[in-house]
């Protein structure tokens, strides 16, 4: 009994490690996000401003189109593929959301809310996490909800 006991303990305590509250973002911008009706989803960096691509391609230049290769791995098979490849974005007025994966010596999946109001050149991060990957803007906002993304760390993007 005293075995059971103490796995039953151990699945709650990694449980804890797993699932992470969303501390770093503002409340106000949390219920503008939640505003579904204010964003709609675009599927190609061609939708987003430049600034946003740059931000979210960081050192390479780049974000690899949906489907498009890239290099998901840190062994690089091809040196001019980027190292990220976007998901999916959607865009609310100044506000953006980009759901991308990142190469390397792990894959991960990255969430950037930031804002760009008309006539800036460098977005506003807002705030970013880790989790997924995320269907939709709807799995995102059921992610943020439920504790399945991750903010405690300041991740590369």
């Amino acid at each position: 009994m005293k075995q059971i006991s103490l796995y039953v303990l151990f699945a709650v305590i990694i449980q804890t490690f797993c699932c992470a509250d969303v501390t770093k973002l503002p409340p106000e911008d949390r219920r503008v996000l939640q505003d579904t009706s204010r964003f709609h989803e675009v599927y190609s960096t061609k939708d987003l401003p430049s600034g946003i691509v740059a931000f979210c391609a960081g050192g390479d230049g780049a974000v690899a189109e949906p489907g498009q290769n890239w290099n998901a791995t840190d062994a690089i098979t091809d040196p001019t593929l980027p190292s990220k490849r976007l998901i999916w974005a959607a865009i609310g007025g100044d506000y953006y959301v980009v759901h991308y994966e990142r190469g390397g010596i792990a894959h991960t999946f990255h969430v950037l809310v930031a804002k760009l109001a008309k006539g800036d050149a460098k977005p506003k991060v807002i705030w970013r996490a880790v989790g997924g990957p995320l269907k939709d803007y709807a799995a995102f906002l059921d992610a943020l909800r439920n504790g399945k993304l991750d903010d405690r760390l300041d991740y590369p993007h």
